[in-house]
């Protein structure tokens, strides 16, 4: 083989390697962003959680860092509707300038696969005020720093990645209805949902068709959550310590929660179907009894679940439950 050969057989390879470490082409790599829990919005400080979703549909592996801290990965673009961009909260602010190492995991992801997290956009834009907004992620495989107050995380071929974009509607604070129960709005028909004089039994059946239908706002509308979040006793401890503002923000999350299933996520779980079996209750109290039934894989789980009810002002309210393991069929 003559010199002029090995020359150009060793440009092929070098060719050949810098075309697959390039990794695949960023046109093939989706970044989709959707409500984890599309619901209705309101001028306050409950979460709005945002599932984001990296898909890859190149024939070879795409990898990136994803930090511990979301908020050295990604970042959202939130604007008004003339186009103004929404101040940075506070929290964000706070968790970028502070000097710190920053903690990352190497992610990849197969051809076809795709990869998702959730994060609360309050935790990332001061959304002080209501009205409409278009919202977009922006994710940094080479995670996000500043050099000189300039955001410089870019990938393979020099931009950020972007996702779709979203639109936001956030409500003023919701009025309070009668007995101080604020007026939660049904999403489907944008009504005011009111919780209306219902037995016990047909308050179970309310939760649990709303949570088969997906509907966050009917399934709520019948918890206590504050008589469910402090059955827990550590959890109780810190409500009787915390200030007005600080239960608001416990119950906030305490819902966030139940959405996510990071908490009591029994009672989240949607059932195939379900019976009431029995109902029991007094001048204040009461308790019922359902059969309740989940796919799991090629079987089919059977719990009874035992729902604790509480009187107040003529309206029945679950504030705890219980669950019984029956097997499968």
């Amino acid at each position: 083989m003559n010199h002029r050969k090995s020359i150009f057989l060793a440009l092929l390879l070098l060719a050949g390697f810098v075309s697959l470490s390039a990794g695949p082409d960023v046109q093939d790599i989706g970044l989709n962003i959707r409500y984890f829990d599309k619901r209705i919005y309101y001028l306050e400080d409950d979460p709005i959680l945002v599932q984001i979703t990296i898909t890859n549909s190149s024939p070879s592996s795409y990898r990136f860092r994803l930090a511990d801290d979301r908020a050295f990965s990604i970042d959202f673009d939130i604007r008004t509707m003339t186009n103004l961009t929404v101040d940075p909260a506070d929290i964000l602010i706070r968790r970028r300038s502070t000097s710190q190492q920053v903690f990352f995991r190497d992610i990849a992801v197969e051809s076809g696969e795709s990869f998702s997290f959730v994060e609360d956009l309050r935790n990332y834009a001061a959304l002080r005020r209501s009205g409409s907004y278009v919202v977009q992620v922006r994710m940094y495989p080479e995670l996000y720093r500043n050099t000189i107050n300039t955001p410089v995380a870019l990938n393979s071929n020099g931009v950020p990645l972007e996702s779709n974009r979203l639109s936001l509607n956030i409500r003023p604070p919701a009025l309070p209805g009668p007995g101080g129960v604020p007026l939660a709005l049904d999403v489907e028909t944008n009504a005011n949902l009111v919780r209306e004089k219902l037995p016990p039994d047909q308050v179970v059946n309310y939760i649990l068709s709303a949570r088969q239908k997906g509907q966050w706002e009917k399934f709520f509308l019948y918890l206590d959550l504050e008589a469910m979040l402090i059955r827990n006793a550590p959890r109780q401890r810190q409500w009787l310590a915390e200030s007005e503002e600080g239960r608001r923000r416990m119950l906030a999350r305490y819902r966030s929660e139940l959405e996510t299933e990071v908490t009591d996520g029994d009672i989240a779980t949607i059932p195939m179907e379900f019976q009431i079996e029995r109902t029991t209750y007094s001048a204040e109290e009461g308790t019922v009894s359902v059969l309740e039934k989940f796919k799991t894989g090629n079987y089919i789980e059977r719990k009874r679940y035992t729902y604790y009810l509480r009187q107040k002002d003529d309206v029945w309210t679950i504030v705890d439950y219980t669950v019984l393991n029956l097997g499968t069929e």
